[in-house]
């Protein structure tokens, strides 16, 4: 049955990283990059480091996507206010 866990979360973790890797906007990509890290947190696991997958748990599926969507936010309101100067935020 581990083996099968094992197995399962490897081919779900490989799937995720290659969706996260082809998806070309950044929003989108946040958020599988957020999934990716619940699968690889689920990894852990079944691989016995409940240490690791906690860490995973909160940097690579919170913390990391939450910056990315943070950063694009702002670049966006940046060349907003670069295409409307007169327009004050």
């Amino acid at each position: 049955m581990t083996n099968a866990l094992t197995v399962i979360a490897l081919l779900l973790t490989a799937v995720t990283a290659t969706t996260a890797a082809l998806t070309r906007e950044p929003v989108r990509q946040a958020v599988v990059l957020a999934f990716l890290g619940l699968c690889l947190a689920l990894l852990f696991t079944v691989l016995q480091a409940p240490d690791v997958a906690l860490s995973q748990l909160g940097v690579g599926s919170a913390i990391t996507p939450l910056l990315i969507l943070l950063t694009v936010r702002r670049v966006r309101r940046q060349e907003q206010a670069d295409e409307h100067p007169d327009r004050t935020e």
